[in-house]
């Protein structure tokens, strides 16, 4: 059995979760969101905590697992949020948020200009060059970083680029020329 799968998740008061079939509907301060699960795995309301078993055990017990951290991850987004801090790192590299796109200018020829996807909003610190990415869904929140960072990835020897906060960029030492 999966250690993670067996945990319980708990649910907080100011939330709902609905079970339908294989779907599964959670509501919260923040917002709503809807999954469909796999069919071998099975999800049981019990008081105010969720149960993710399968239904077989000849099954992998890595879909139990998963499905309960997306469960787990869909019950912190609705009360918490997520969100990822990016920071701009280079001369003449800027942000700046026009409604729901955001306008980079990381040395191309051209602006760069993101659309936010639907459920995810952007703030530009333009002092610190940072960018924080929020939203109530893991996924989206970290696929829209992504995204945004896949624009200008950081380079190994000035670090220029867009990088994580926490994200730690392994230099390389440039030429030393001829002796």
């Amino acid at each position: 059995m999966s250690r993670i799968g067996k945990k319980p998740i708990s649910i907080t008061s100011g939330v709902k979760v609905t079970l339908k079939g294989q779907n599964i509907t959670v509501e919260g301060p923040k917002g709503r969101l809807e999954r469909t699960i796999h069919d071998q795995v099975e999800v049981k309301m019990e008081a105010d905590q969720l149960l993710v078993s399968l239904r077989s055990e000849k099954f992998d017990t890595a879909f139990q697992g998963l499905t309960r951290a997306l469960i787990a991850n869909m019950v912190d987004g609705v009360t918490k949020g997520f969100s990822k801090v990016l920071v701009i790192n280079g001369v003449g590299y800027r942000a700046e948020l026009k409604g729901s796109t955001l306008n980079l200018s990381l040395g191309y020829s051209h602006p760069i200009e993101y659309p936010l996807p639907q459920g995810i909003s952007a703030e530009v610190d333009t002092k610190a060059n940072r960018i924080t990415v929020s939203g109530i869904d893991k996924e989206l929140v970290g696929i829209a970083a992504a995204e945004i960072r896949a624009f200008r990835k950081p380079e190994p020897y000035k670090g220029k680029g867009i990088k994580y906060a926490d994200e730690r960029i392994m230099r390389k030492a440039g030429k030393t020329g001829a002796k």
